[in-house]
């Protein structure tokens, strides 16, 4: 009788619990998500010393420390700024008409403590979301390498943090933005084509312009100090991508894999077309052009992984590597020096998959799209698509140079001629990279 009880009072509770097993609640935790979530978010993080090994790789031997710390300093400053208001700024409820977000419960994070959204504690997708923060004014630090001040470019990417990801962020991320609300499903931009690459690649090419070239360019040969350790870096690089994209659906099912799966096509599509190219211009194959083209792969499909399949996947890599490469040589022509090519790479390859995305979406993205508006096309979405671009190059460009003049003229942004020659890692941080002569 004792046992017939035990096992009756055992299942009257488990049938009470069979709500919140299958349905889960709004404190229920998904731990499969949120380990996916965990994962994503130190592999984002990973591509910072990644992008620091990449452009390390790059520069003269008398600059490589401070071109890595170009990156690594960024985790310090704008992780501390996106705890302090960051993550308020970005996604908080829309203030000043829409321009930018706040909330109060977000200064500090301090109202998170006890928040899950959609199965996933709210401080890893606060975390997730600020390491995309982190590595996006490091990607500019490429275009104005060997050249800057250390101070100048802290002071630079504290403003362009402020007033330029945030709002731009928040335009396009936040639930109330106004392109992330612009037609039946908003601008498309899975893991940042616009957010971070576009971004960062105006950027690039307004500073490049405004600093000027370095000191011998391009008359003196300015030869990679280390090419083993930029092919590391884009090999972090490429690992880390699958938490850039593949994380950013903030989910652990088909979204996730399909958002995997077209990084990893693209970007060999990409790396496989530019030593292509150079086979047919050259006859050989070169190291840098390879880990040129598995970047112009990897950013030209960050916008669009959540939308096309894998034959879009590998259509995009291809173009990109094509005008990435064509858009190095129209560099050479103009004589700007953009040292390490982030907009010709981040800016223009992005560029172009934020726009011809929407030639490839997959037919039940753009059936779902159609629900909810009466007629939606893909001239529809493109036209969405080029009014985001428009929003970012002008804000970009035009904020960049605001905040240049403003750098310049108060602390200092270019360094004086003779550190230059000198080398930043010893004129500005006392130290040899490799403790050999400069050069």
């Amino acid at each position: 009788m004792f046992n017939k009880n035990v096992i009756n009072l055992f299942t009257i509770v488990l049938v009470l619990q069979i709500p919140s097993i299958v349905f889960g609640g709004d404190n229920t935790i998904d731990t499969g998500t949120t380990s996916w979530m965990l994962t994503s978010t130190a592999l984002v993080l990973l591509m910072v010393p990644g992008l620091a090994m990449f452009y390390g790789g790059l520069v003269r031997t008398k600059n490589v420390l401070a071109t890595m710390m170009h990156s690594f300093i960024a985790i310090a400053i704008i992780g501390v700024l996106w705890t302090v208001c960051g993550y308020s700024l970005t996604f908080g409820k829309s203030i000043l008409g829409g321009f930018i977000g706040w909330n109060n419960d977000y200064f500090f994070l301090n109202g998170i403590d006890n928040s899950i959204i959609n199965g996933v504690p709210e401080y890893v997708i606060a975390m997730f979301q600020g390491k995309f923060a982190i590595i996006t004014p490091a990607l500019i630090s490429g275009a104005i390498a060997e050249r800057v001040s250390f101070r100048g470019y802290i002071m630079f990417i504290v403003l362009w943090f402020l007033f330029i990801y945030s709002p731009l962020c928040h335009w396009i991320w936040a639930e109330d933005g106004w392109l992330y609300n612009m037609g039946a499903s908003g601008v498309i931009d899975l893991a940042g084509g616009l957010v971070i690459h576009v971004s960062a690649g105006i950027s690039a090419l307004v500073l490049a312009i405004l600093l000027g070239k370095r000191k011998g360019y391009p008359k003196n040969i300015m030869s990679p100090n280390n090419l083993v350790m930029t092919m590391m870096g884009a090999g972090l690089l490429w690992v880390g991508w699958f938490g850039f994209n593949a994380g950013s659906t903030v989910q652990s099912g088909l979204d996730t894999a399909r958002a995997l799966t077209m990084t990893q096509v693209s970007a060999a599509s990409g790396a496989m077309t530019w030593m292509i190219i150079e086979a047919l211009m050259f006859r050989k194959a070169t190291a840098l052009g390879f880990v040129s083209g598995i970047l112009a792969g990897l950013v030209v499909i960050t916008p669009a992984a959540g939308v096309v399949q894998p034959i879009g996947a590998l259509a995009l890599g291809a173009m990109s590597s094509v005008l990435c490469y064509y858009a190095l040589v129209f560099k050479n022509k103009m004589g700007y020096d953009d040292s390490l090519d982030c907009f010709g790479i981040h800016g223009v390859g992005s560029g172009l998959g934020v726009i011809i995305l929407c030639f490839f979406i997959r037919d039940s993205w753009m059936q779902n799209a159609a629900l909810s508006a009466e007629t939606w096309t893909v001239w529809d979405q493109l036209f969405v698509q080029l009014k985001g671009m428009g929003a970012t190059i002008a804000l970009a460009g035009v904020g960049t140079t605001i905040i240049y003049y403003l750098v310049e003229k108060t602390i200092g942004f270019r360094i004086d001629e003779e550190k230059e020659m000198i080398g930043l890692d010893y004129s500005l941080h006392g130290e040899q990279g490799y403790g050999l002569i400069n050069s």
